[in-house]
């Protein structure tokens, strides 16, 4: 999924990134745009204005993933996987290293996707990483890592790669093996599966399912009676929806969209997604970040022409920020997300 040789080169100047040849961030007034927008469906329309467009608000990054807001700065945080880094935007500035190292603290110099992937707000507004390197889910505290779950019944985990929480404070959360240099052939690899996990608030693990074979992105309904799960696998380009039950695990799940046919047609994997405050999902896939109503229409497409990653919510809850490759994409919306 990355390519460090056809990036810009990075330069890390008191904590503040400079491209070479370019500027990390366009000026308010002159934003590009960042690929086209398809409707598909009348509904869309409601979503979506007329004369939207997707900003391209920040670029030069390897790989850039896990897009949340923090509310007590008003900036956007993500990470960038292969450069072990969360940066920060804030709007009408430059945008900054937030967090060096974010997913690998070890001293061993590796490649691969070594740092934080997804990352999470809890109730609290701490934020929650998924670091791939240290395969754990941590919590920043202070400026030192926590960690919050790294094994399975003493086995350690892959590489945690994305989570959302519930309102009671558990959390779910995905475990392919993207952090892993040899992915699921890798040596260190300790489970001979790819879970899908929930965390109570108390600190217990549960299995809720071994099925998927590259599990990655995930969200919760509104209601948080199901469980969308997005399995990243060119032979099952597929997202899931799992009831969930009375005690928080899961029952057996069911296709809820399969967009197999369009790998290699269209750029991208099932990868990252949102709900929002009326059930929509906005999920990263093949050809962008595509938008299901509940019943699973295809509503339309946030065509970036990336390879598209992730996305999340903020400033007010209505604008949805886009992390497609080396670029970050930002896209004023009439919904707005669920918990905003």
């Amino acid at each position: 999924m990355t390519n460090l040789s056809r990036r810009l080169f990075f330069t890390l100047l008191s904590g503040s990134v400079i491209l070479a040849g370019n500027s990390v961030q366009a000026a308010d007034d002159a934003k590009p745009t960042l690929g086209t927008i398809e409707r598909l469906d009348p509904r869309f329309d409601e979503i979506v204005p007329k004369d939207a467009r997707v900003e391209r608000i920040a670029e030069g990054y390897d790989w850039s993933e896990g897009p949340v807001w923090d509310k007590a700065t008003g900036t956007l945080l993500f990470s960038d996987v292969p450069m072990n880094t969360v940066f920060q935007w804030t709007p009408g500035k430059a945008v900054s290293v937030y967090l060096k190292p974010s997913g690998y603290t070890g001293t061993t110099p590796r490649g691969g996707e070594p740092g934080s992937n997804g990352l999470v707000k809890d109730s609290k507004g701490r934020l929650v990483l998924c670091q791939h390197g240290d395969r754990r889910v941590a919590r920043l505290e202070d400026g030192k890592f926590v960690t919050l779950v790294d094994n399975y019944q003493g086995k350690r985990l892959n590489s945690p790669n994305d989570g959302v929480y519930h309102s009671n404070g558990d959390l779910y959360f995905t475990d392919p093996p993207y952090g892993l240099l040899g992915l699921n052939n890798d040596p260190k690899k300790e489970l001979p599966y790819n879970g899908v996990y929930r965390l109570s608030k108390s600190g217990e693990l549960t299995l809720l399912t071994k099925e998927m074979t590259y599990p990655n992105g995930i969200a919760l309904s509104p209601d948080e009676k199901t469980l969308y799960v997005a399995n990243s696998d060119p032979k099952l380009a597929i997202w899931m929806a799992f009831p969930v039950l009375a005690d928080g695990n899961i029952g057996p799940g069911k296709v809820f969209f399969d967009t197999t046919k369009w790998v290699g047609q269209k750029k991208g994997l099932p990868d990252g997604m949102k709900v929002d405050a009326k059930g929509n999902i906005f999920a990263t896939g093949p050809g962008g970040v595509l938008v299901f109503s509940p019943d699973a229409t295809h509503l339309g497409t946030f065509a970036t022409g990336e390879a598209t990653a992730n996305c999340g919510w903020g400033e007010d809850g209505s604008t949805l920020f886009i992390t497609a490759d080396m670029y970050i994409g930002r896209v004023k919306l009439n919904t707005k997300g669920k918990g905003f």
